[in-house]
């Protein structure tokens, strides 16, 4: 394993990194870095959790204490894009701990802040701009924020970015940068769609570092999925499991906020020590919340997709999907926010019957097959699908066709049986529709179909109707007290 020292960082930079006995560098940190240095533009695509935040703060910071003369001007020196405050947060804390015993400041440029506070921080002319491309672009507009002088310009989670629809922002803030720069693109995949334009229209010949795919889940993550009936039986698998696992901390996953609040409650009366994060909590409320879960006030976090970029946190052992990702690429964000930095990781799925198609095209789509476990005297009587196709899919029955003689067939207006002929066709039998099913369990989203945050379909942790009774009849399986 190479150290840091042998990448020609500056000795302040060193100290500080083994104050947090940090001294071994990562794949894409020995492989950024010195592109970084020699001041090459670079696209990096690497695995979630593989050091891709210090591959490039540590050359930034190193070019800032190399040279004072780069420090207080009217421009930041580096401006870092981010699409989200948690992970716009989560990069500024990384920076200041690098900053520190230094003449190097940071400003964070997000959502959440009062304006007239973030333009006051910003006349102080700090060297690094941690920001979210709309709060970004207000202080722009407003003539808070000149970057005509920036030198170096870091696009991280770029895909994420074009996925929330920042393109054209993304691209607004750079063509307001001189074009004598230096510019970082980081992306979770190098094959989404728009990653190659934005790229071709901000890098210049730049150098990729590919050292894995979005279709790779970290090695040190061990995937496991049990079968559930329904949400009732989710939720007594979940408390059993959140009673006998060994973890320090665990993240558990949901669909919509209103069942990241019940699943929360839920968990309360089991005596777990839990809170819940979703989008419509404030920026104050979620640094507060994020805070107690890294100073261990409570153990357990009940998050919507929300915290699956952004979310940091040491020993976060366990995660685990009450309702499976929307998609495979989904599934590794959830997944990468454990097993980090070499440490050993377990996901666990709690997959129904209408989840079944989708658990299997996140396995074909990730090249791995989750480990079927069973907890004894949890088990339910769905046991999967009685057929499934090469795929991993549940294999329909094909429905015997009626005949014109069939007893059922339906008959026309003239009584013989035969279909009326469709009227944008004549002479054709117009299709028969098939009559739509309620949904049940869950969501009212089928397998591969996205349920959206605020909550399209039932909340992932109601009961059926015709089911709740007896499940609050019959009560929660005997538990373990949950660890300290």
């Amino acid at each position: 394993m190479t150290s840091f020292s042998a990448l020609g960082l500056h000795a302040r930079l060193l100290d500080i990194l083994g104050q947090q006995q940090l001294a071994a560098a990562t794949d894409v940190q020995l492989a950024t870095i010195p592109l970084v240095l020699a001041g090459r533009d670079a696209l990096v695509c690497a695995e979630t959790g593989s050091g891709k935040t210090f591959a490039y703060l540590l050359p930034v910071l190193h070019q800032l204490l190399s040279d004072k003369s780069l420090l207080a001007r009217n421009s930041p020196y580096c401006l870092i894009l981010l699409p989200t405050r948690e992970l716009a947060d989560q990069v500024f804390k990384q920076c200041n701990l690098l900053c520190e015993a230094s003449d190097i400041r940071a400003a964070l440029i997000s959502g959440g802040q009062e304006f007239r506070y973030q333009a006051a921080l910003l006349r102080r002319n700090p060297e690094i701009i941690v920001a979210t491309p709309g709060r970004l672009t207000e202080h722009l507009a407003s003539k808070s924020l000149d970057l005509a002088a920036t030198r170096c310009l870091v696009l991280d989670e770029a895909d994420r970015m074009l996925d929330m629809g920042f393109r054209e922002e993304v691209l607004a803030i750079a063509a307001g940068i001189r074009e004598q720069r230096q510019s970082l693109m980081l992306s979770a995949t190098l094959k989404h769609r728009g990653i190659a334009s934005v790229a071709a229209s901000i890098l210049e010949n730049p150098e990729k570092v590919r050292l894995s795919s979005a279709r790779q889940v970290n090695k040190d993550i061990r995937m496991e999925m049990i079968l559930a009936e329904d949400p009732a039986h989710k939720m007594r698998l979940l408390t059993w499991l959140l009673a006998n696992e060994t973890y320090g901390r665990a993240l558990v996953f949901v669909k919509t906020r209103e069942a990241s609040d019940q699943v929360a409650m839920e968990l309360r009366r089991h005596n777990h020590r839990t809170n819940f994060l979703h989008g419509e909590i404030t920026q104050d409320a979620r640094r507060k919340i994020m805070a107690g879960f890294r100073e261990g006030k409570f153990t357990v976090l009940v998050a919507t997709d929300l915290a699956a970029r952004g979310l940091d946190v040491s020993d976060l052992e366990l995660v685990i999907n009450f309702d499976m990702a929307h998609s495979g690429e989904e599934f590794v964000h959830r997944a990468g926010r454990t097993g980090r930095a070499g440490q050993q990781g377990l996901v666990i799925s709690l997959v129904a019957p209408e989840e079944w198609n989708l658990s299997a095209s996140i396995q074909r789509y990730l090249d791995v097959s989750f480990e079927r476990r069973k907890i004894s005297g949890l088990e339910g009587t769905y046991k999967g699908p009685k057929k499934v196709k090469a795929s991993g899919k549940a294999a329909g029955t094909k429905k015997k066709k009626k005949t014109a003689n069939s007893k059922d067939s339906p008959k026309t207006a003239a009584g013989r049986g035969k279909s009326a002929p469709s009227k944008a066709h004549p002479g054709k039998r117009s299709p028969v529709k098939p009559v739509p099913q309620a949904a049940t369990g869950a969501g009212k989203t089928g397998a591969g179909k996205r349920s959206s945050e605020k909550g399209a379909g039932k909340e992932a942790g109601q009961v059926r109707k015709d089911s709740g009774r007896a499940a609050d009849n019959q009560g929660f399986a005997p538990l373990k007290r949950p660890k300290a």
